[in-house]
Protein backbone atom coordinates (compact mmCIF):
# COMPACT_ATOMS: atom_id res chain seq x y z
CA UNK A 1 0.00 0.00 0.00
CA UNK A 2 1.25 3.20 -1.09
CA UNK A 3 1.84 5.61 1.90
CA UNK A 4 0.23 9.35 1.56
CA UNK A 5 2.46 12.43 2.46
CA UNK A 6 -0.17 13.74 4.57
CA UNK A 7 -0.37 11.45 8.13
CA UNK A 8 -3.16 14.12 9.33
CA UNK A 9 -4.81 16.21 7.63
CA UNK A 10 -5.63 19.56 8.88
CA UNK A 11 -8.67 21.97 7.99
CA UNK A 12 -11.41 23.92 9.43
CA UNK A 13 -14.94 22.11 10.36
CA UNK A 14 -18.24 22.67 11.74
CA UNK A 15 -18.73 21.56 14.79
CA UNK A 16 -22.55 21.92 14.89
CA UNK A 17 -25.39 23.46 13.01
CA UNK A 18 -24.26 27.56 12.63
CA UNK A 19 -22.21 29.85 10.42
CA UNK A 20 -18.78 29.08 12.01
CA UNK A 21 -15.70 26.58 11.24
CA UNK A 22 -13.17 26.24 13.45
CA UNK A 23 -9.26 24.10 12.98
CA UNK A 24 -9.75 20.52 13.35
CA UNK A 25 -7.48 17.86 11.69
CA UNK A 26 -8.41 14.00 11.09
CA UNK A 27 -6.57 10.95 10.05
CA UNK A 28 -7.35 10.32 6.42
CA UNK A 29 -8.42 6.93 5.20
CA UNK A 30 -5.78 4.96 3.35
CA UNK A 31 -4.89 5.52 0.05
CA UNK A 32 -6.22 2.90 -2.18
CA UNK A 33 -4.88 1.41 -5.51
CA UNK A 34 -6.98 4.18 -7.63
CA UNK A 35 -7.13 7.24 -5.61
CA UNK A 36 -4.92 10.35 -5.34
CA UNK A 37 -3.31 12.40 -2.51
CA UNK A 38 -3.98 16.40 -3.30
CA UNK A 39 -2.27 19.00 -1.81
CA UNK A 40 -4.87 21.76 -1.70
CA UNK A 41 -3.58 25.21 -3.47
CA UNK A 42 -7.66 26.57 -3.85
CA UNK A 43 -10.79 26.22 -2.82
CA UNK A 44 -14.42 27.61 -3.98
CA UNK A 45 -17.21 28.49 -0.95
CA UNK A 46 -20.87 28.32 -2.17
CA UNK A 47 -24.60 28.06 -1.12
CA UNK A 48 -24.56 24.20 -1.00
CA UNK A 49 -21.61 24.44 1.52
CA UNK A 50 -23.58 26.74 3.69
CA UNK A 51 -26.62 24.05 3.76
CA UNK A 52 -24.43 21.87 5.23
CA UNK A 53 -22.79 23.67 8.17
CA UNK A 54 -25.91 25.26 8.84
CA UNK A 55 -28.31 21.91 8.78
CA UNK A 56 -30.30 23.36 6.46
CA UNK A 57 -29.76 20.40 4.45
CA UNK A 58 -31.25 16.72 6.51
CA UNK A 59 -27.93 14.38 7.50
CA UNK A 60 -25.34 16.44 8.62
CA UNK A 61 -23.03 14.13 10.60
CA UNK A 62 -21.00 17.05 12.21
CA UNK A 63 -17.67 17.48 12.09
CA UNK A 64 -17.26 18.26 8.70
CA UNK A 65 -15.04 20.32 6.72
CA UNK A 66 -16.96 21.51 3.46
CA UNK A 67 -15.78 22.41 0.11
CA UNK A 68 -15.94 20.58 -3.04
CA UNK A 69 -14.58 22.27 -6.00
CA UNK A 70 -11.19 22.00 -5.54
CA UNK A 71 -7.68 22.48 -7.07
CA UNK A 72 -4.30 21.26 -5.92
CA UNK A 73 -1.16 19.45 -6.35
CA UNK A 74 -0.91 15.61 -6.77
CA UNK A 75 1.23 14.19 -4.32
CA UNK A 76 0.70 10.94 -4.25
CA UNK A 77 -0.82 8.47 -6.09
CA UNK A 78 -2.29 4.47 -5.98
CA UNK A 79 -0.65 1.84 -8.31
CA UNK A 80 -2.62 1.94 -10.76
CA UNK A 81 -3.38 5.84 -10.87
CA UNK A 82 -1.65 6.32 -14.64
CA UNK A 83 -3.64 9.50 -15.65
CA UNK A 84 -1.95 11.60 -12.99
CA UNK A 85 2.40 11.98 -11.93
CA UNK A 86 3.35 13.30 -8.56
CA UNK A 87 3.53 16.97 -9.22
CA UNK A 88 0.77 17.47 -11.77
CA UNK A 89 -2.18 19.93 -10.93
CA UNK A 90 -5.71 18.64 -10.51
CA UNK A 91 -8.76 19.52 -9.88
CA UNK A 92 -11.81 18.06 -7.59
CA UNK A 93 -15.54 18.64 -7.93
CA UNK A 94 -18.63 17.64 -5.63
CA UNK A 95 -17.87 14.02 -6.01
CA UNK A 96 -14.92 11.84 -4.52
CA UNK A 97 -15.98 8.11 -5.91
CA UNK A 98 -18.66 6.06 -7.70
CA UNK A 99 -18.78 2.15 -8.24
CA UNK A 100 -17.94 2.17 -12.06
CA UNK A 101 -19.35 -0.94 -12.11
CA UNK A 102 -20.02 -2.37 -15.54
CA UNK A 103 -23.67 -3.56 -14.61
CA UNK A 104 -23.92 0.24 -12.60
CA UNK A 105 -27.01 1.60 -15.20
CA UNK A 106 -26.10 4.88 -14.10
CA UNK A 107 -22.27 5.00 -14.45
CA UNK A 108 -22.57 2.99 -17.50
CA UNK A 109 -24.44 5.75 -18.99
CA UNK A 110 -22.47 8.88 -17.60
CA UNK A 111 -24.83 9.51 -15.51
CA UNK A 112 -22.34 8.57 -12.14
CA UNK A 113 -23.28 11.65 -10.16
CA UNK A 114 -26.89 9.19 -9.53
CA UNK A 115 -24.72 5.94 -8.98
CA UNK A 116 -26.38 4.40 -5.69
CA UNK A 117 -22.64 4.23 -4.46
CA UNK A 118 -21.81 7.46 -5.39
CA UNK A 119 -19.59 9.54 -2.78
CA UNK A 120 -19.83 13.05 -2.78
CA UNK A 121 -16.56 15.40 -1.69
CA UNK A 122 -17.43 15.87 1.91
CA UNK A 123 -19.97 14.44 4.45
CA UNK A 124 -20.63 11.26 2.62
CA UNK A 125 -19.69 7.92 4.05
CA UNK A 126 -17.45 4.97 1.70
CA UNK A 127 -18.70 1.28 1.74
CA UNK A 128 -15.45 1.00 4.86
CA UNK A 129 -17.39 3.94 7.26
CA UNK A 130 -14.63 6.46 6.65
CA UNK A 131 -16.43 9.94 5.85
CA UNK A 132 -15.61 12.01 3.12
CA UNK A 133 -14.05 15.22 4.09
CA UNK A 134 -13.98 18.75 1.50
CA UNK A 135 -11.07 21.49 0.33
CA UNK A 136 -11.10 23.82 3.45
CA UNK A 137 -7.95 21.80 4.31
CA UNK A 138 -4.58 21.01 3.72
CA UNK A 139 -5.24 17.80 1.41
CA UNK A 140 -8.25 16.06 -0.19
CA UNK A 141 -8.40 11.95 -1.23
CA UNK A 142 -9.98 11.14 -3.95
CA UNK A 143 -11.00 8.47 -6.39
CA UNK A 144 -8.90 9.55 -9.19
CA UNK A 145 -11.69 9.04 -11.89
CA UNK A 146 -13.10 12.34 -9.91
CA UNK A 147 -9.14 14.26 -10.28
CA UNK A 148 -9.78 16.16 -13.40
CA UNK A 149 -6.99 17.78 -15.49
CA UNK A 150 -6.64 21.80 -15.97
CA UNK A 151 -6.61 23.01 -19.66
CA UNK A 152 -4.13 24.90 -19.66
CA UNK A 153 -5.43 28.19 -21.24
CA UNK A 154 -7.03 28.27 -17.01
CA UNK A 155 -3.79 26.54 -15.84
CA UNK A 156 -1.56 29.24 -16.97
CA UNK A 157 -2.40 32.49 -14.72
CA UNK A 158 -6.11 31.42 -14.03
CA UNK A 159 -5.55 28.68 -12.15
CA UNK A 160 -7.79 30.25 -9.22
CA UNK A 161 -10.46 30.65 -11.40
CA UNK A 162 -11.31 26.97 -11.75
CA UNK A 163 -12.66 25.55 -8.58
CA UNK A 164 -16.27 27.24 -9.40
CA UNK A 165 -16.03 26.00 -12.36
CA UNK A 166 -16.14 22.64 -11.15
CA UNK A 167 -19.35 23.18 -9.12
CA UNK A 168 -21.86 26.21 -10.32
CA UNK A 169 -19.94 26.06 -13.89
CA UNK A 170 -20.69 21.95 -14.97
CA UNK A 171 -24.30 22.12 -13.04
CA UNK A 172 -25.17 24.63 -15.46
CA UNK A 173 -22.84 23.41 -18.27
CA UNK A 174 -24.44 20.21 -17.99
CA UNK A 175 -27.99 20.72 -17.74
CA UNK A 176 -27.80 22.99 -20.87
CA UNK A 177 -26.23 19.99 -22.37
CA UNK A 178 -28.44 17.33 -21.36
CA UNK A 179 -31.59 19.41 -22.41
CA UNK A 180 -30.43 19.90 -25.47
CA UNK A 181 -29.59 23.78 -25.55
CA UNK A 182 -28.80 24.76 -28.86
CA UNK A 183 -27.50 27.61 -31.46
CA UNK A 184 -30.37 30.34 -31.42
CA UNK A 185 -32.33 28.55 -28.78
CA UNK A 186 -34.23 31.11 -26.63
CA UNK A 187 -32.60 30.33 -22.67
CA UNK A 188 -33.85 32.40 -19.89
CA UNK A 189 -31.49 32.45 -16.78
CA UNK A 190 -32.93 33.18 -13.55
CA UNK A 191 -30.48 34.07 -10.73
CA UNK A 192 -27.51 36.10 -12.07
CA UNK A 193 -26.14 35.21 -8.82
CA UNK A 194 -22.90 32.64 -8.60
CA UNK A 195 -24.54 30.05 -10.64
CA UNK A 196 -26.36 32.36 -12.73
CA UNK A 197 -23.24 34.39 -13.80
CA UNK A 198 -21.90 31.77 -15.19
CA UNK A 199 -24.98 29.95 -16.84
CA UNK A 200 -25.37 33.02 -19.08
CA UNK A 201 -21.60 32.69 -20.11
CA UNK A 202 -22.21 29.29 -20.88
CA UNK A 203 -25.29 29.82 -23.03
CA UNK A 204 -24.14 32.71 -24.88
CA UNK A 205 -21.26 30.16 -25.51
CA UNK A 206 -23.59 27.59 -27.00
CA UNK A 207 -25.41 29.95 -29.36
CA UNK A 208 -28.25 30.76 -27.67
CA UNK A 209 -30.32 34.13 -27.09
CA UNK A 210 -29.73 34.84 -23.69
CA UNK A 211 -32.41 36.32 -21.02
CA UNK A 212 -31.39 37.45 -17.74
CA UNK A 213 -33.69 37.76 -14.77
CA UNK A 214 -32.38 39.51 -11.96
CA UNK A 215 -34.14 41.86 -9.49
CA UNK A 216 -31.43 44.14 -9.47
CA UNK A 217 -31.57 46.58 -12.08
CA UNK A 218 -28.26 47.29 -11.50
CA UNK A 219 -26.60 43.86 -12.63
CA UNK A 220 -28.30 44.68 -16.71
CA UNK A 221 -24.83 46.36 -18.34
CA UNK A 222 -23.26 43.22 -16.02
CA UNK A 223 -25.28 40.25 -17.94
CA UNK A 224 -24.83 42.02 -21.47
CA UNK A 225 -21.72 41.91 -20.72
CA UNK A 226 -21.44 38.55 -19.86
CA UNK A 227 -23.42 37.52 -23.09
CA UNK A 228 -26.99 38.13 -22.18
CA UNK A 229 -29.05 39.29 -25.72
CA UNK A 230 -31.77 40.85 -23.32
CA UNK A 231 -32.06 41.81 -19.48
CA UNK A 232 -35.47 41.39 -17.77
CA UNK A 233 -35.59 43.37 -14.65
CA UNK A 234 -38.62 41.04 -12.51
CA UNK A 235 -40.50 44.10 -10.73
CA UNK A 236 -41.18 45.69 -14.41
CA UNK A 237 -44.06 44.78 -15.93
CA UNK A 238 -43.32 45.40 -19.58
CA UNK A 239 -39.84 43.46 -19.19
CA UNK A 240 -42.02 40.71 -17.98
CA UNK A 241 -44.20 41.33 -20.96
CA UNK A 242 -41.50 41.19 -23.78
CA UNK A 243 -40.81 37.24 -22.60
CA UNK A 244 -44.50 36.32 -22.53
CA UNK A 245 -44.27 32.93 -24.49
CA UNK A 246 -41.43 32.82 -25.23
CA UNK A 247 -38.41 31.03 -23.86
CA UNK A 248 -37.63 27.65 -25.02
CA UNK A 249 -35.73 27.07 -21.77
CA UNK A 250 -35.43 28.55 -18.44
CA UNK A 251 -32.51 27.36 -16.27
CA UNK A 252 -33.37 28.53 -12.49
CA UNK A 253 -30.05 28.84 -10.95
CA UNK A 254 -31.28 30.48 -7.46
CA UNK A 255 -33.66 29.39 -4.53
CA UNK A 256 -36.80 31.24 -4.91
CA UNK A 257 -40.81 31.09 -3.58
CA UNK A 258 -42.57 28.14 -5.02
CA UNK A 259 -45.23 30.20 -5.71
CA UNK A 260 -42.96 32.13 -8.61
CA UNK A 261 -42.77 28.77 -10.43
CA UNK A 262 -46.61 29.00 -11.41
CA UNK A 263 -45.65 32.39 -13.06
CA UNK A 264 -42.50 30.89 -15.14
CA UNK A 265 -45.05 28.95 -17.08
CA UNK A 266 -45.94 31.88 -18.96
CA UNK A 267 -42.96 32.39 -19.97
CA UNK A 268 -42.28 29.60 -22.13
CA UNK A 269 -43.12 28.85 -25.40
CA UNK A 270 -45.21 25.73 -26.11
CA UNK A 271 -43.00 22.38 -25.43
CA UNK A 272 -40.51 24.80 -23.38
CA UNK A 273 -38.68 23.01 -20.02
CA UNK A 274 -37.75 24.56 -16.42
CA UNK A 275 -35.08 23.22 -15.37
CA UNK A 276 -34.38 23.47 -11.38
CA UNK A 277 -30.68 23.84 -10.45
CA UNK A 278 -31.52 25.44 -6.93
CA UNK A 279 -33.49 23.25 -4.28
CA UNK A 280 -36.49 25.25 -3.51
CA UNK A 281 -37.85 26.02 0.19
CA UNK A 282 -40.93 23.87 0.45
CA UNK A 283 -43.23 22.48 -1.87
CA UNK A 284 -44.22 23.22 -5.40
CA UNK A 285 -48.35 23.62 -6.58
CA UNK A 286 -49.68 23.03 -9.70
CA UNK A 287 -52.67 22.39 -11.94
CA UNK A 288 -52.18 19.38 -14.24
CA UNK A 289 -53.82 21.51 -16.92
CA UNK A 290 -51.07 24.22 -16.84
CA UNK A 291 -48.62 21.39 -18.41
CA UNK A 292 -51.41 19.64 -20.64
CA UNK A 293 -52.44 22.76 -22.80
CA UNK A 294 -49.01 23.83 -22.71
CA UNK A 295 -46.74 21.14 -23.40
CA UNK A 296 -44.26 22.15 -21.43
CA UNK A 297 -41.99 19.93 -18.75
CA UNK A 298 -40.43 20.68 -15.33
CA UNK A 299 -37.41 19.19 -14.98
CA UNK A 300 -33.80 19.12 -12.71
CA UNK A 301 -30.77 18.15 -13.09
CA UNK A 302 -27.69 17.61 -10.50
CA UNK A 303 -24.19 18.05 -10.98
CA UNK A 304 -22.53 16.40 -14.35
CA UNK A 305 -20.66 13.35 -13.32
CA UNK A 306 -16.93 12.66 -14.17
CA UNK A 307 -16.90 12.69 -17.94
CA UNK A 308 -19.38 15.89 -18.28
CA UNK A 309 -16.92 17.55 -16.02
CA UNK A 310 -13.85 17.52 -17.97
CA UNK A 311 -15.85 18.90 -20.93
CA UNK A 312 -16.83 21.28 -18.92
CA UNK A 313 -13.71 22.50 -17.93
CA UNK A 314 -12.69 22.24 -22.14
CA UNK A 315 -15.42 23.85 -22.85
CA UNK A 316 -14.84 26.38 -20.49
CA UNK A 317 -10.89 27.05 -21.50
CA UNK A 318 -11.81 27.14 -25.15
CA UNK A 319 -14.43 29.91 -25.00
CA UNK A 320 -12.88 32.20 -22.39
CA UNK A 321 -15.49 31.34 -19.50
CA UNK A 322 -14.42 32.53 -16.61
CA UNK A 323 -16.47 33.42 -13.02
CA UNK A 324 -15.75 36.85 -11.01
CA UNK A 325 -14.41 35.78 -7.75
CA UNK A 326 -13.64 37.28 -4.67
CA UNK A 327 -9.82 35.89 -3.11
CA UNK A 328 -9.75 34.86 0.88
CA UNK A 329 -6.96 32.99 2.49
CA UNK A 330 -8.20 29.59 4.14
CA UNK A 331 -7.65 30.91 7.65
CA UNK A 332 -10.25 33.83 6.72
CA UNK A 333 -12.98 30.85 5.90
CA UNK A 334 -15.23 32.63 8.27
CA UNK A 335 -15.63 36.12 6.42
CA UNK A 336 -16.02 34.60 3.32
CA UNK A 337 -18.78 32.38 4.44
CA UNK A 338 -20.36 35.21 6.59
CA UNK A 339 -20.32 37.31 2.85
CA UNK A 340 -21.57 34.59 1.20
CA UNK A 341 -24.68 33.94 3.68
CA UNK A 342 -25.70 37.92 3.31
CA UNK A 343 -25.03 37.66 -0.61
CA UNK A 344 -22.32 40.21 -0.90
CA UNK A 345 -19.48 37.90 -2.58
CA UNK A 346 -20.01 39.26 -6.40
CA UNK A 347 -19.97 36.20 -7.36
CA UNK A 348 -17.66 33.57 -6.11
CA UNK A 349 -15.68 33.16 -3.01
CA UNK A 350 -12.48 31.16 -3.84
CA UNK A 351 -10.51 30.16 -0.75
CA UNK A 352 -6.39 29.97 -0.68
CA UNK A 353 -3.67 28.39 1.02
CA UNK A 354 -0.80 30.44 0.91
CA UNK A 355 2.04 28.28 1.79
CA UNK A 356 0.43 25.82 -0.83
CA UNK A 357 -0.37 28.51 -3.87
CA UNK A 358 3.17 29.36 -5.13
Amino acid sequence: MVQGKFDVIHGWAAMKPGLKVEPWSYKPRPIGLHDVEIEIMYSGVCGSDLHAIKADWKGVNYPIIAGHKIVGRVVTKGENVFRFAEGDIAGVGGQAYSCQHDECNECNQNLDSYCSKAVFTFNKKYADGEKSHGGYASAVRVDANYAFRIPDAIANGYLEYAPPLMCAGVSAFASMVRKGVKKDDKVGIIGIGGMGHLAVQFAHALGAQVYAFSHSPSKKQHCLNLGASHFIYTSDQEDLKSVHRKLDFLFVTSIVDPSEYTKYISRMNFGGTIVLLATPTGKMSFAPSEFIFSGIALTGSLMGGADMLQKTLDFAAEHSIRPIIERFPMEKVNDALKLVDSGKVRYRAVLYNPINES
